[in-house]
């Protein structure tokens, strides 16, 4: 299973951003999908996961209210917008499949991440 992120940037605080990932080699149907990120010196952490059909979406705290995950099944494209970008969202964003329909446990494929640089 191969993922490839893309979509990130440099833009200025208060603005939006719209990460894709497409994913092949895999039934990306029977996959829930994640989007983690990864600042400098901190640890990778879960932004946004989306079970198989999308009926059940999860958000950290620090994003809910401004981000959202959705997926295209038919496309095999899992997305995360971003609006009202903070420069504590500079980070490299990584997609990710979990091996199960639903979220629980870690992933099992990880995307090349792709960076997304926020500005004061």
């Amino acid at each position: 299973v191969q993922l490839q992120a893309s979509g990130g940037g440099l833009v200025q605080a208060g603005g939006s951003l719209r990460l894709s990932c497409v994913v092949s080699g895999g039934a990306m149907s029977t996959y829930a999908m994640g989007w983690f990120r990864q600042a400098p010196g901190k640890e990778r952490e879960i932004v946004a996961a989306i079970s198989w059909g999308g009926g059940t979406r999860h958000y950290s705290d620090s994003v809910k209210g401004r981000f959202s995950i959705s997926r295209d099944n038919a496309k095999n494209t899992v997305s995360l917008q971003m609006n009202s970008l903070k420069p504590e969202d500079t980070a490299v964003y990584y997609c990710a499949a979990y091996p199960r329909m639903d979220v629980r446990g870690n992933p099992a494929y990880w995307g090349q991440g792709t960076l997304v640089t926020v500005s004061s």
